[in-house]
């Protein structure tokens, strides 16, 4: 019971939309809780052979406050004597295509309609098998597991619901490995929860219920190791997914028994952490599109990581030249990811809310379970807008590109700097930089002022009033972009190589050969005023919620109170609408027309986002 309760506080704490509720012909019918620190207290009805009820109120204090003889055992054995079938997950096909009022005694059948006094619905079950007592026929196995599944089911949620009730709990989650993420399961219970408590207690179900016990004897077997100093996350290239609500939709059957037949995880080696300044860090929720509620943009973005993965499989051999088998690894890995986006298509919910950062973490983890760390390390990219995808094309003449770029932005780094301080003040919060760098030609495309969001003439006021004590700037590109457009503040930069985004370990050097020409930018790091420190991440994307724990108390420390957030990736694809206690921007060019035009734009079109914080 205590590795029960340990693998459930774990996966509640550490894997993003562990937990969700369902809602039969709801759209989507998987809602899917985001991961906060504060679980505490909760019902676990754990469903195994019998039902044990616990309620659990901290990491280490918890009680079995009740359970039943009848649960999964209940129906595996009973499936068996009315239906000869002996393997469980026959029995739930089974009740997927069975009709329970061919053998359920119905309210309708005895009242003739809805009994209204008591508020008895007409279709609600009045007696399970109650027809196979007074009609005289042979009832299929479909329709006797089908009822058999509703009268466990409902059992065990009005179960629940009691000890809920009983407890002053209004959350409950359900594990064991009985419910598999079958949906006549999971609606039946949900149902019951409901009906019971009249909307007042919520059922819970989770991703990796049958792993609870395994998890939880895993950490008690490790702990002397100290869980302070790192994190956990997800590992998508390995990790089982949840099936689709219909059996008939996904062909490619599992081998192995049971929905979930593997979890992997990482061990991260830094504590994440939320941001301090997130207004409502329960309520926060780092993607701006959630993929399985969007149908369309779904299918866009599905179409475009499968037209890049070509490429990005031949990048991958190409950061590795010497290495004999570079090829072979590419090859698995390409075939790795294409099947992750085809379960993708069919299994939305796979891993969870489906969104552009879980695509981008899900093609990192195959790179990377194939040792393609950094595949962006050594050969530059080009992106060519065909139409409305951004598609990667390969260049035959490879250029090594972050450091021959960050040399040639330090280069002339003196002469920016000097160009910039001959501006006047207002012209200089708009200027680029230089036009040899090819600036000119850049902002020739952009949209012209009015911007798509364009909030900097209240930007420009308020930098004529008190300055502020201490940015954050998350960084985005390498090379020219960091060194030219960003310095000079705490500099919060991916911890891991992710796309041509600058790591921390770059950013180091970066800054010291800046540090060797710039008096400024000198002085400021001697006098620790300009900070760089990791994120946590390996993204491009950026999720506030998972940040290096040293980022967070540093945030603190100084009193920051102005968090600049630039990119696409960082900016619009995830935290457009995050809500900060600080000052913010937002910055970002839409280089992808779809995009541009799902957000009332064109491509090229600017995002200048500030906001200040809800009073």
């Amino acid at each position: 019971m205590t590795c029960l309760i340990k693998g459930c506080n774990f996966v509640l704490k550490n894997i993003p939309h562990e937990a969700f509720v369902y809602v039969k012909h709801a759209d989507p019918e998987f809602r899917f809780q985001t991961t906060h620190p504060n679980i505490f207290p909760y019902l676990l009805v754990s469903i195994g052979s019998g039902v044990s009820i616990v309620k659990v109120e901290t990491e280490d204090k918890f009680e079995r406050i009740g359970g039943s003889s009848i649960g999964g055992g209940t129906f595996w054995g009973l499936g068996a004597l009315l239906t000869k079938t002996k393997k469980f997950d026959e029995l739930l096909q089974l009740a997927a295509k069975g009709q329970h009022t061919n053998v359920d005694m119905l309210v309708k059948d005895i009242y003739g309609g809805a009994y209204q006094i008591l508020g008895l619905t007409g279709n609600l079950i009045a007696s399970s098998f109650g027809k196979s007592a007074t009609v005289d026929k042979e009832f299929s196995k479909e329709d006797m597991a089908k009822s058999l599944l509703h009268m466990i089911s409902n059992d065990i949620g009005q179960l629940a619901c009691l000890y809920a009730k009983q407890h002053n709990l209004s959350q409950v989650y359900f594990g064991g490995f009985f419910i598999r993420g079958h949906p006549v399961t999971m609606h039946t219970i949900t149902y019951s929860i409901n009906f019971f408590s009249k909307g007042e207690v919520q059922a819970l179900f989770l991703r990796h219920e049958g792993y609870l016990g395994t998890i939880g004897a895993f950490l008690k077997g490790a702990e002397e190791d100290n869980p302070n100093l790192y994190s956990w996350g997800e590992n998508y290239a390995g990790s089982s997914g949840l099936m689709s609500t219909s059996p008939d939709v996904f062909p490619m059957q599992r081998s192995r028994s049971g929905t979930f037949d593997m979890l992997e995880m990482d061990r991260l080696e830094r504590q994440l952490v939320n941001l301090p300044l997130l207004f409502d860090p329960s309520s926060y929720v780092p993607d701006t599109v959630d993929l399985t509620e969007d149908a369309m943009a779904r299918e866009y973005w599905l179409t475009c990581f499968e037209d890049a993965l070509e490429g990005v499989a031949k990048r991958a051999v190409a950061s590795q030249p010497d290495a004999k088998d570079a090829a072979d690894r590419a090859e698995k890995f390409q075939q790795k990811y294409w099947n992750k986006l085809q379960t993708l298509r069919h299994q939305p919910f796979a891993y969870g809310s489906l969104t552009v950062r879980s695509l981008l973490d899900t093609r990192e983890h195959c790179l990377n379970e194939f040792n393609f760390p950094d595949p962006y390390s050594k050969f530059n990219w080009t992106c060519l807008v065909l139409g409305q995808c951004v598609n990667i094309v390969m260049i035959q003449t490879w250029t090594k590109v972050k450091q021959k770029e960050n040399d040639l932005a330090l280069k002339y780094y003196p002469k920016v700097i000097r160009s910039l301080d001959t501006l006047g003040w207002e012209e200089k919060q708009f200027a680029l930089t230089d036009p040899e760098f090819g600036f000119e030609e850049a902002k020739k495309k952009l949209q012209i002022r009015p911007w798509l969001v364009d909030t900097y003439s209240a930007w420009i006021e308020r930098l004529k009033g008190p300055p502020h004590k201490c940015a954050l700037i998350f960084v985005d590109n390498s090379g020219i972009d960091i060194i030219l457009g960003i310095f000079p503040v705490i500099l919060a930069c991916n911890s891991g190589p992710a796309l041509n985004d600058v790591t921390y370990n770059e950013s180091l050097i970066v800054t010291e050969r800046i540090a060797d020409v710039d008096t400024i930018i000198h002085s400021a790091l001697q006098d620790d005023r300009l900070t760089l420190v990791q994120t946590g991440s390996s993204s491009p994307c950026l999720d506030l919620s998972r940040l290096d724990k040293s980022l967070a108390m540093l945030v603190k420390e100084r009193n920051t109170d102005l968090v600049i957030i630039e990119g696409m990736g960082r900016a619009i694809h995830t935290n457009y609408y995050a809500v900060l206690q600080c000052e913010s921007l937002k910055l970002a060019v839409i280089k992808n027309s779809w995009l541009a035009e799902r957000l009332g734009g064109k491509i090229f079109s600017v995002v200048f986002k500030y906001e200040t914080p809800p009073k």
